[in-house]
């Protein structure tokens, strides 16, 4: 299907409903709302902050970017990260992401309650992983009580940086500064790369993460003294069995970590845009 044009069929499906687009500051969702601008789809925009954002990405959201496609609905969860993690007494991992359910769903679900018959568009494409490449275009969503229309997902991420060019819409900054994802900082999901560019440029976001993992770790420990359980491990952090301080250590260097890296390469952010300023 061309990536320029909207379905006959999706085109009914949207007649008389409110379109809902999900923006996160990143690439995907920047292009889905200028998608559904392209399409004459009147839509709204709703950023659901989970206060673990970086600077630059709020800065994006507030200016650059909602300059561009309109204005952004802010929605946020009673407690943000931080306090909701200190209050559970865990940090997210892979096998409990409950970050993305209590920061970012409920608030959206609450949003969409408020509206009779809504559609939740979000920018989600196929050639991201595997399992996204499984999801249907259109699917009912008992999370949000409205059906999930993802018109992207036969998109490719030149596609993306193709729109961005189009309408002239600079990228969120940490994309040129080397991050692949820019929602929430750092992710769950980093990459070795954006470990060691949080080290580098955010030493109070390590800090932050530090005394979270501390908190954390005195919780684990009071859970297992009262179970009579001995502690697995002593550390509550994002990366399995080490603290951010060992991350970021590691992630400054190759070779499996038998080797500290001396040289940098630059990021490659900014020739993936075209924003290179004469390199």
């Amino acid at each position: 299907m061309p990536v320029d044009s909207i379905t006959p069929e999706d085109r009914e499906a949207l007649q008389g409903r409110t379109v809902v687009a999900s923006i996160s500051g990143g690439k995907d969702s920047a292009a889905l709302s200028l998608w559904l601008l392209e399409q004459g789809i009147e839509h709204e925009r709703v950023f659901a902050d989970t206060g673990w954002e970086h600077p630059k990405t709020y800065d994006y959201l507030r200016g650059p970017l909602a300059e561009k496609i309109g204005p952004i609905t802010e929605v946020s969860a009673p407690l943000q990260f931080s306090a909701l993690v200190r209050k559970k007494g865990m940090l997210p991992s892979r096998l409990r992401r409950y970050c993305t359910v209590e920061l970012k769903v409920k608030p959206l679900a609450a949003f969409h309650r408020k509206l009779e018959d809504s559609i939740s568009a979000v920018g989600i494409r196929a050639e991201e992983s595997e399992k996204r490449a499984k999801m249907a275009r259109w699917e009912e969503s008992q999370d949000f009580g409205a059906e999930v229309w993802r018109p992207l997902l036969g998109w490719t991420e030149g596609d993306v940086v193709a729109i961005h060019r189009r309408h002239g819409l600079r990228p969120n900054p940490l994309y040129l500064d080397g991050a692949e994802r820019v929602g929430c900082w750092p992710c769950i999901f980093a990459r070795k790369s954006e470990v060691r560019m949080l080290g580098e440029t955010d030493p109070e976001k390590v800090e932050e993460i530090e005394a979270l993992e501390d908190h954390c770790t005195r919780a684990m420990r009071a859970r297992a003294d009262e179970k009579g359980e001995v502690l697995r491990w002593d550390r509550g952090t994002f990366f399995p069995k080490i603290g951010i301080r060992e991350a970021v250590e590691w992630s400054r260097t190759t070779h499996g970590g038998r080797q500290l890296a001396l040289l940098h390469d630059p990021p490659e952010g900014c020739r993936k845009w075209g924003m290179c300023d004469g390199r």
